[in-house]
């Protein structure tokens, strides 16, 4: 996700973008929650695909939450509470469709829910690797010499972060912290204003210190600092830029 968000390129076969694209305008609002979708001659002939890629196509969207087929009567489109939003794709195609302060406030308290405590646990259960790992990780976030050097040291750190929580689960929630810096990424990232760059940098090292010390309530203090600071830089640009459109 991060990765694509930054260099822009992606390259599909026919199946993944005639998801990619229905998946979009699902998510954008293009086919509201309780619609029909087009009938599989229609989509087949305008994507250019055989009935065969879009039934696929089809059931990806399906394993997404994002549809549900019935017989005799057409594909229709879930509501918003059925969606698979740790999906990397559904996370991917709501920032696509534009990134607003309410998607950023539910990403933003989704992630105080869990990364807190994955840093309690990892100041229990890290190994010196781990430690070595994200200290790393911020050494490359301090040194960086661009913004998308920096955004993958970033996130670097946190997924170093959740893998010394030794928990297979919260791993897994990886895509979750992986869109919030492509949010960041996109609108209010530090590169490029060094003293907010090396306070960011330091304070996830601060979070490292945390945990290699042994010392879950501050780890856990830590790392809400850090969310809690991006929260507010992506939302504050944000409502800049509404502003200026309304200006």
């Amino acid at each position: 996700m991060l990765k694509t968000a930054i260099s822009g390129n992606i390259v599909r076969n026919s199946h993944s973008h005639v998801v990619n694209e229905l998946g979009k305008a699902i998510v954008g609002g293009l086919y509201p929650s309780g619609s029909l979708m087009p009938g599989d001659a229609e989509l087949a002939d305008r994507f250019a695909v055989s009935r065969t890629v879009l039934r696929e196509a089809m059931k990806t969207l399906t394993a997404k939450g994002l549809v549900i087929p019935r017989a005799r009567v057409g594909t229709r489109v879930t509501e918003r509470t059925r969606w698979n939003l740790f999906d990397a794709d559904v996370l991917t195609w709501h920032l696509e469709s534009g990134i607003d302060g309410q998607f950023i406030t539910h990403l933003s308290e989704i992630r105080l829910a869990f990364e807190p405590y994955a840093a309690r646990l990892a100041a229990r259960h890290a190994t010196s690797q781990d430690v070595a790992a994200m200290v790393e990780a911020t050494e490359k976030m301090r040194t960086a010499t661009s913004m998308e050097s920096f955004a993958l040291a970033d996130l670097e750190f946190h997924l170093a972060m959740l893998a010394a929580a030794k928990n297979p689960f919260l791993y897994s929630l990886g895509n979750l912290i992986e869109a919030a810096l492509v949010t960041s990424f996109k609108l209010s990232s530090p590169f490029g204003e060094p003293e907010r760059h090396l306070r960011t940098a330091m304070r996830h090292r601060h979070i490292a210190d945390a945990i290699a010390q042994g010392d879950p309530d501050a780890a856990a203090s830590a790392v809400s600092t850090v969310i809690i600071d991006g929260k507010e830089r992506v939302a504050d640009r944000v409502a800049t830029t509404s502003l200026e459109r309304l200006g």
